[in-house]
Order: C-alpha cells, then sequence, then structure tokens
C-alpha cells in the first residue's frame, strides 16, 4: 500500500505544478521553492533534489501543504498520508484541514484533537479547530479554541485574529 501512494506521489509532482503560495496561515515556511518535473524539494537539503520512494517527512509535510492550501484537498490527504509519523502534529493538522475542506468535518476535528494531544501550544490547530466548530454553528466551542490561542500567542497573532475575524463574520451572518 505504501509503495502505491508513494508512486501516487511521485506521479503528483511530476503530472501537476503548484502555483506559489503567498497566503499566510500555513504555521510554517510560506515559501517552499516549486521544483522541476521529477524533483521535490529537499527541506534538509534546501535544494530540488529527484525524488525517490523514501521521501523525508518534512518534504511530504511541505507538499502535502501545498496542496491543501491550494485547494486540492484529495490529493493532500495522498501525500500527507504518506508520512511515516503518524503522530506529527502538522500532518495531522493538514489532514484535518483537507478532510474538513470537503466536507468532512468531523473526521476534521478527530484530526485536530490527534495534534493537539501531540503539541498543545500548535495554535493554527486551534484556529482550523475552531473554523471547524463555525462549520458546525458550534461559536461557544469556537470562542474555547480563541481562547486557548489567546493564552498562547497573544490576541496580535494571525492564528488569533484569523478566528476573531471567522466568527464575527460568522455572528453577522
Amino acid at each position: 500500500m505504501r509503495q502505491t501512494l508513494a508512486a501516487a506521489f511521485a506521479t503528483l509532482l511530476l503530472a501537476a505544478p503548484i502555483a506559489p503560495l503567498h497566503a499566510a496561515g500555513g504555521g510554517g515556511n510560506d515559501s517552499t521553492p516549486e521544483c522541476a518535473d521529477g524533483k521535490v524539494w529537499d527541506k534538509e537539503a534546501q535544494k530540488c533534489v529527484v525524488k525517490s520512494s523514501a521521501i523525508d517527512d518534512d518534504s511530504i509535510y511541505e507538499y502535502g501543504r501545498m496542496l491543501a492550501l491550494n485547494g486540492r484537498y484529495g490529493e493532500a490527504i495522498e501525500v500527507l498520508s504518506l508520512a511515516s509519523d503518524k503522530s506529527d502534529p502538522r500532518i495531522l493538522n493538514y489532514l484535518g484541514f483537507s478532510h474538513r475542506k470537503q466536507g468532512r468535518v468531523e473526521v476534521g476535528l478527530g484530526y485536530y484533537e490527534e495534534a493537539l494531544r501531540a503539541n498543545p501550544d500548535y495554535t493554527l490547530a486551534r484556529e482550523y479547530m475552531g473554523e471547524a466548530y463555525i462549520q458546525l454553528g458550534d461559536v461557544a466551542a469556537a470562542r474555547n479554541q480563541l481562547d486557548e490561542i489567546g493564552k498562547r500567542c497573544g490576541t496580535g497573532c494571525d492564528e488569533y485574529a484569523e478566528l476573531a475575524r471567522q466568527i464575527d463574520a460568522y455572528l453577522k451572518g
């Protein structure tokens, strides 16, 4: 199964170039370089390298994150599922994000909860969890996540501002 997914990942790398990201809120490096066909960005080497079946989790995360933030949720789920560390909160967060964006909000919440068990201070997962609660109409739970974000990074951080904006927009209907 893992070899099949690795082949799918390699196919994705060859078949569909990703536009560079300029959006905020990624919880990490927002400028993963685009590589030529047949190559993938290797975070450790800091260069594009020929793809292999032993792609490291950081590269899987970066590519899966780019897919998710570009609205390619199904592909993001396939790529992120290749990670060898199934407890990496970054991987779990973007699995949650991708499932939620595909309408599986409860599944997304499960991934966010796992990410927060691994790292309770991961404010991006808390922001996305709050957005999931808004989708479910549970403003109290979304506000709880907003409060938790405020405790961890203050009211001036991006995650706090974005979730506060989303709550406001929801309440204004």
